[in-house]
């Protein structure tokens, strides 16, 4: 296969690349896949794909395979499923020497797609906007911890006393964070290189804490840049002798780190859907699709927040949000409303770091278009202090609250399907039964 048929991959070429990886991102938004010689790559796998062994759907974080998952399971064999391999997201990974990433659709035996990976979960409501002419362009703004220790010896340690990065709050500040431009800066300049177009970097409120904002695109495109993005920065930091993470609450006494969704609808013809030049103001769409994410995102949290971890970051005063209310550029809501024109746009605070973007995009989706079609209204902006009034509806507390308002969710099953819907259950109440049974150092110091 001639290096010239990939259309826009004119750098694919044998002096610059000698490795492909082909991947796709499992329930959690990690990558999971292979790596392929170059040849092999242009000859076989772009046009064929590849396999991988089915158990990757049923595993928990710590990749043991799991009972009562209906995708697959030691009765059925642990069989195959294939990587079609799309193309357009090929890109070179600068942080890894000759090497490209392609991100890839998972099929069945039979072709058909499997409905509960995140791709297909994303797609699925893709296809609904696109039904109507519609698309939806998001962007991510994710929170990270620096370390100064390598990962082999956090875990050396049992991940207890990380080295510090920073004597003080950081939120800003131009001085500590240039202290480690030798992880920020190849972020930032290496990222872009790879096809994912970064705005900005900055200090965040933690010690240590720093946020990357990635300039937003279309939600597939977007979805794939943010899985690239958290893969890379661990792989670069990992390189310069450091660590850093995304858990959305790594301690108890430090801020959450976050990931901001911000979303707009947008016409296939390049017109933004918010904004009504008429009125010169907010659209009856903009209204009726925040209405949605108003009414709906209580039962689909486990979509924003899907470990155990994630509800420890929902506290008040903490940056984070506990209530589902929106208003203008107020950062004590769960939805905050910024821009003006083609640039009003809804920001979720909800998501944590660990969130699957697949996801969350497609739960945005979905409690959006459930708002448009049936022509909700958001009501007036909340004005004040969120965490402090007790009227609010409240974020879930805990994982299993999540789980069984997925479960009940009559939107979820009608947007992403029961059998999609089943598995994401199935996929809490494991972490959340894995998290029972575990015995933490704060049961030992007690």
């Amino acid at each position: 296969m001639s290096l010239h048929t990939i259309p826009g991959a004119t750098w694919l070429s044998s002096d610059r690349i000698d490795t492909v990886i082909v991947a796709v991102p499992d329930m959690y938004g990690r990558l999971m896949g292979k790596r392929f010689a170059l040849p092999h790559f242009l000859e076989h796998v772009q046009a064929h794909g590849t396999h991988v062994c089915s158990y990757l759907l049923t595993v928990d974080v710590a990749m043991n395979p799991l009972d009562g998952f209906k995708v697959a399971s030691w009765d059925a064999g642990y069989g195959d499923l294939r990587i079609a391999v799309d193309l357009g997201t090929l890109r070179p990974l600068p942080w890894l020497e000759k090497t490209a990433l392609a991100l890839g659709q998972l099929h069945q035996a039979d072709g058909a797609l499997v409905a509960e990976a995140p791709r297909s979960v994303l797609s699925r409501q893709n296809e609904r906007l696109a039904e109507r002419g519609w698309e939806a362009r998001m962007g991510s703004e994710l929170e990270f911890y620096l370390f100064g220790d390598a990962y082999p010896e956090l875990h050396a340690a049992g991940y207890r006393m990380p080295l510090r990065t920073s004597e003080y709050l950081i939120d800003y500040h131009i001085l500590q964070p240039g202290r480690h431009e030798d992880v920020l800066r190849r972020i930032r300049n290496e990222m872009s290189a790879a096809r994912v177009e970064v705005e900005c970097s900055k200090g965040e409120w933690g010690l240590g804490q720093h946020e990357v904002n990635l300039a937003c695109a279309e939600a597939m495109e977007m979805a794939d840049r943010h899985v690239v993005y958290k893969a890379g920065a661990k792989e670069i930091a990992s390189q310069q002798g450091k660590s850093l993470t995304f858990m959305a609450k790594w301690a108890a006494d430090e801020a959450g780190s976050s990931c901001h969704i911000h979303s707009s609808l947008w016409s296939r013809l390049g017109t933004a859907l918010f904004w009504d030049d008429t009125a010169g103001g907010p659209s009856l769409i903009f209204r009726q699709f925040l209405g949605g994410l108003l009414k709906y995102s209580r039962e689909l949290t486990y979509f924003f927040a899907p470990t155990v971890n994630s509800y420890k970051r929902y506290e008040s005063l903490s940056w984070a949000p506990t209530a589902v209310v929106w208003a203008h550029d107020n950062r004590t809501c769960g939805f905050r409303v910024v821009g003006h024109g083609d640039a009003l746009r809804v920001e979720n605070r909800m998501p944590g770091g660990d969130a699957n973007p697949y996801l969350a995009f497609a739960a945005t989706i979905a409690a959006g278009l459930a708002g448009v079609e049936e022509r909700l209204d958001c009501g007036e902006p909340f004005v004040g202090n969120a965490y402090e009034d007790a009227s609010l509806p409240r974020l879930p507390g805990r994982l299993e609250e999540a789980a069984d308002l997925l479960e009940g969710s009559a939107l979820a099953r009608q947007a992403f399907g029961g059998r999609v819907v089943d598995y994401y259950v199935r996929t809490a109440r494991v972490e959340a039964e894995c998290y029972r049974r575990a015995v933490t150092d704060w049961e030992r110091e007690r």
